[in-house]
């Protein structure tokens, strides 16, 4: 009986360890590569990101996409050491660093994923002209020029202290514009004259914007494109002196037109070679970024639900993305989502 008892167990290890070693060495036992994505917190990288992230699980294998969450300064930085693996919708002319790490090799432009992205100083547009529709008279009719503001302050009063305007500053994630904000307030004395009020989100900048444009009050203050306010909203972008790459970082011109980059580290490369056309090709328009955020704001879905939505709309995209197999793949996946 001893006999039979060690038998039993001997032949029990024998099946623990081969089923062991079947695990470790078994495809669906292995650990998939993990990616991770820069989110520097706006509305229309996070559903590129979505999108991304889908094609990605979806149309190839071994792959996990998780997302850095941070300023896009700081994403970047995580990208030279390699914690960060890319960066989409990377605006080059908002990282000082960046045709350094360029040049050094230790970031690399994989393509540009939408042209054209612009930034500035906005108001309503019925804040200088007026809108007869809605019975709103002009009250800034002059205002022209960001060096404008200063004549205007009192019209933007700040509810917490009159005496000064209120000016909706960039969010801190956006840490470069920011900055150079900061340094344009203080160019054109702007400092003296408003208070730099700044929210913790985009969603909630935005909101403040959209309160006061139902309401038909003031507001001054940060926005990009593309974005959904900006695309929906009639606003205006104060002029600007023509932008100087010297000046810039004063905050002494405008910003520049931006062509918005996919990046990656240097190690991507060696890492997930298979995805390096995929990220080459992840180009789209801002016309169509501007209809997905739209989409997001008018049916308030999550970002993955927007995602689907913009790659059902944009099925020929696709094609121009992937393979036709990868393709196929994600098509299937669409049509089970």
């Amino acid at each position: 009986m001893l006999q039979k008892n060690l038998r039993l167990s001997l032949l029990c290890r024998v099946i623990c360890v081969v089923l062991g070693l079947f695990l470790v060495f078994s495809p669906a036992a292995v650990a998939n590569q993990r990616i991770v994505l820069a989110d520097s917190q706006w509305d229309s990288q996070s559903i590129l990101n979505a999108v991304a992230r889908f094609i990605i699980e979806n149309g190839f294998d071994g792959y996990e996409i998780n997302f850095s969450t941070a300023s896009s300064t700081l994403n970047m930085q995580s990208m030279v050491i390699g914690d960060v693996d890319v960066e989409i919708e990377f605006w080059p002319d908002n990282a000082a660093n960046f045709p350094y790490y360029v040049a050094q090799g230790e970031l690399i432009s994989l393509g540009v994923v939408v042209t054209g992205g612009v930034q500035g100083i906005y108001v309503p547009r019925y804040m200088i002209y007026g809108c007869p529709e809605r019975g709103i008279e002009p009250t800034t009719p002059t205002l022209r020029h960001v060096s404008d503001l200063t004549r205007y302050a009192h019209v933007f009063a700040d509810p917490e202290d009159p005496s000064v305007g209120r000016f909706h500053a960039p969010i801190p994630a956006w840490a470069f514009a920011s900055e150079i904000i900061d340094n344009k307030f203080r160019h054109y004395g702007l400092d003296s004259h408003f208070n730099f009020f700044r929210v913790g989100s985009e969603a909630v900048l935005f909101a403040s914007l959209l309160y006061s444009y139902n309401l038909g009050e003031p507001w001054v203050g940060y926005l990009y494109a593309p974005s959904w306010i900006v695309g929906r909203l009639d606003l205006v972008m104060l002029e600007d002196e023509p932008f100087d790459p010297e000046l810039f970082r004063q905050g002494a011109t405008a910003f520049p037109s931006q062509d918005l980059l996919n990046i990656s580290s240097r190690f991507f490369h060696e890492k997930a070679p298979d995805l390096i056309d995929f990220f080459s090709n992840f180009t789209t328009t801002a016309y169509a970024v501007s209809e997905a955020l739209a989409h997001l704001e008018e049916t308030g879905a999550s970002h993955a639900e927007v995602a689907i939505w913009f790659m059902r709309t944009h099925d020929n995209k696709l094609d121009e993305w992937l393979t036709p197999e990868q393709a196929r793949r994600v098509r299937e996946a669409l049509a089970r989502s």
